[in-house]
């Protein structure tokens, strides 16, 4: 009898093994297929530059139509639902964000998967994406765009991060880029949803432990639901990564510890 419960339990396994390469291939396959070809990518990369252009000015719907423009074009061109994202927060439209910067994981998820199937075509899409993100700095370090300053810099650098992560781990598990779930955290928390705001920008320093702007975040959430130690070991870690932590938020931690130790 145990012999038998032993091979029945062998042949279980096998069968488990052989249904999640099944899956696998079968994700490996779909992304594939939302991969645009290279005169689509390359007209997706340019409405994708008009949105950015728009964003730059503050022209929220113009960003929009341009960025939807970009992802109808090619849905696994991450920094275009990004942008999306920002359109539709620029807009208080936190709803669609949140959407927005889900479909953006869904996309660096895709990216990923497609990796397994066409190594070299993932290669290049993330490397299209990294000339990007480069081609931003310059401009806003150049000062040919006037909004978002070293604060957006930083941005845009940790995204460079989190590219370069998925190129180098593309062997490995997925692991969402931390400044997506940075701003995906800061859709909920504008919505309201403190709840998954928290879970999220956890997740980010969990990706990113030296993600300062995500702690300070986490220092607001702790503050306002009564966690004090909390908030200012997240402050703390804040300020070590180099995040320009609020002194009011900082004199508040203070005040809500009333002195203790």
């Amino acid at each position: 009898m145990e012999r038998c419960n032993v091979e029945r339990a062998s042949r279980v396994a096998a069968v488990l093994l052989i249904v999640a390469a099944l899956f696998a291939a079968t994700g490996a396959q779909s992304a594939g297929r939302l991969a645009a070809d290279p005169e689509t990518r390359r007209q997706a990369l340019v409405a994708y530059r008009e949105g950015q252009d728009a964003l730059a000015r503050e022209r929220w719907v113009e960003a929009e139509t341009a960025f939807k423009k970009a992802v109808g074009l090619e849905p696994l061109l991450m920094l275009a639902h990004y942008g999306l994202g920002q359109a539709y927060m620029g807009q208080r439209r936190y709803p669609s964000a949140v959407r927005a910067y889900e479909a953006c994981l869904e996309a660096a998820r895709g990216l990923h998967q497609l990796g397994f199937s066409d190594r070299a075509a993932a290669d290049r899409q993330i490397d299209e994406e990294m000339r990007e993100l480069r081609e931003s700095i310059r401009r806003i370090q150049g000062g040919q765009v006037k909004t978002g300053g070293p604060q957006m810099v930083l941005r845009l650098e940790q995204r460079l991060v989190d590219l370069e992560r998925m190129r180098s781990s593309a062997a490995g598990p997925f692991r969402p880029p931390a400044e997506v779930l940075l701003a995906l955290g800061s859709a909920h928390f504008r919505n309201g949803n403190l709840t998954d705001a928290e879970a999220r920008w956890t997740e980010a320093v969990a990706v990113s432990p030296a993600l300062g702007e995500a702690h300070n975040n986490l220092a607001v959430i702790y503050l306002m639901t009564g966690r004090v130690d909390e908030a200012e070991a997240a402050l703390a870690l804040a300020e070590r990564h180099g995040f320009p932590v609020n002194p009011g938020l900082e004199a508040d931690v203070r005040k809500a510890k009333g002195g203790r130790p």
